[in-house]
């Protein structure tokens, strides 16, 4: 288990802080993705899950995703694999750079988007939520390859 004791009492605190009961099912759900040192799809949540409790629901694990990604505990993002992935929401927030060619997946410094949050907020009155998500592009390596092939 990679969360500290009191880290899960924090998580739990801030489910019960947003009005929300604290179900077996959400709170299993919560805790196999702060466990995760990567991001998951809902089919390894429930994986995961069912490895403990092997009849839960399908739809329960679903719901609670909904749940803790509409209170802001966790972030869904889309890396390219066509199947919305989860992560646990971590300060500070953090984005990918999605290389279309190799599939790499680089992690991007969320500072780099704090000015672009300014200008979009100072142009068109707009408050962009700027919390978790994938930009895609081609890395460097992919990038240096093709330019090696151009020349040939």
């Amino acid at each position: 288990m990679n969360r500290s004791t009191n880290d899960h009492r924090e998580l739990v605190q801030s489910l019960r802080g947003s009005g929300h009961r604290l179900t077996p099912q959400r709170e299993m759900v919560l805790g196999v993705i702060a466990d995760s040192e990567t991001h998951l799809t809902a089919e390894q949540v429930l994986a995961r899950v069912r490895k403990q409790h092997p009849h839960l629901n399908k739809s329960a694990v679903y719901r609670s995703l909904d749940l803790l990604t509409e209170i802001g505990l966790v972030t869904v993002t889309d890396l390219g694999g066509g199947k919305s992935e989860y992560e646990l929401l971590r300060q500070p927030s953090h984005h990918h750079l999605v290389c279309n060619k190799c599939k790499h997946v680089t992690v991007m410094d969320n500072a780099l988007l704090v000015p672009l949050g300014r200008k979009i907020k100072a142009k068109y009155g707009f408050q962009p939520s700027l919390h978790h998500f994938a930009i895609f592009g081609t890395c460097h390596k992919c990038q240096t390859r093709s330019a090696g092939h151009k020349k040939r």
